[in-house]
């Protein structure tokens, strides 16, 4: 029976799996969201604006884990690093957000480099010890460095003005992450049918095939935790101005296991999946509020349903 239902369950998902099909679905889907917050009034829009900052970081952890099968615990480091970036340099100094962004994205950028040239060499669960062990040391860096406010972090971040423009209201920012999470999207499809993406497909299968076929493995693999370090990022630097204040705690290793687990729960290298996996993650508690305190029961108890049904997520990559 549970054959029977997986397959019917396939058969729907393989519907939709066609490129216009899937151009279509995303067309409905923006659709809705750029009316959601007239229908869903405030409270709706700020957990709406959450899930979408959740796409962007899921759609980069998808970059490092599903496209180049490199299990990172340590995302939220990203995170944190483009959110004091541009906390710092806006709040300290008194730099325009926008100056402050390639900054934020170059900082990561240097992060990876660092913590990817010697590690990457790792394979499977040590290379997930040292990115568990290196968001653990940006997080307590956070935590005791004043130019980061300690661990009362740093508050009264200015929200940014973009050609006159002052944006400083949920709605507004909701709009912002929008368009954020639809570039997020674009720059992942054409990753993924890059060339490059074709070497993370191979070394993520086969890693000494992919070395046998010429592929410089690490550079391809510190390629992936670049590129995805720049996605959290940007989300962390949005985040920031969004708050307009940031702790230590925002950034814990509870927030990269939420980032993975919506990568895992939709399917890993599958974008739409992906996608389904961020607003699940984010919107399946607030559904649940009403059960008070088992809503964190049954949202447990819903996620071992899906894997023991679906152990390849929600919407797999094809041929898994």
């Amino acid at each position: 029976m549970a054959q029977t239902r997986s397959n019917l369950f396939n058969n729907l998902i393989a519907q939709f799996d066609t490129p216009w099909k899937r151009y279509a679905a995303f067309a409905v889907i923006l659709a809705l969201l750029l009316v959601a917050p007239i229908s869903l009034g405030p409270y709706a829009t700020v957990i709406l604006t959450n899930a979408l900052l959740y796409v962007v970081l899921a759609l980069g952890l998808n970059v490092v884990v599903g496209y180049a099968g490199l299990l990172d615990l340590g995302y939220a480091a990203f995170f944190a690093v483009g959110a004091y970036t541009v906390g710092i340099l806006t709040h300290t100094f008194g730099f325009n957000f926008w100056l402050t962004l390639p900054v934020a994205v170059g900082a990561a950028v240097v992060a990876g480099v660092v913590i990817g040239t010697p590690t990457l060499r790792l394979r499977s669960d040590y290379l997930a010890i040292v990115t568990l062990g290196f968001g653990e040391i940006v997080r307590f860096t956070a935590r005791n460095l004043d130019i980061t406010g300690g661990a009362s972090g740093i508050s009264g971040i200015q929200q940014p003005w973009l050609f006159g423009w002052h944006i400083n209201t949920p709605f507004e920012f909701y709009y912002v992450f929008v368009v954020l999470a639809v570039i997020a999207v674009i720059v992942s499809v054409r990753l993924q049918h890059s060339r490059l993406g074709r070497a993370w497909l191979y070394v993520r299968h086969d890693e000494d095939a992919a070395e046998a076929m010429g592929i410089d493995t690490v550079r391809v693999k510190l390629a992936a935790y670049v590129i995805g370090a720049i996605f959290g990022s940007i989300g962390g630097a949005f985040f920031a101005v969004n708050l307009g204040a940031i702790s230590p705690e925002s950034f814990s290793f509870q927030q990269s296991v939420l980032i993975l687990m919506a990568v895992i729960l939709g399917g890993m290298g599958k974008i739409p999946g992906v996608i389904l996996g961020a607003f699940i993650v984010v919107l399946a508690p607030e559904l649940l509020r009403d059960m008070g305190e088992f809503r964190l029961l049954l949202f447990a108890v819903g996620l071992l349903l899906v894997m023991l049904f679906r152990p390849s997520g929600i919407w797999p990559a094809r041929g898994k």
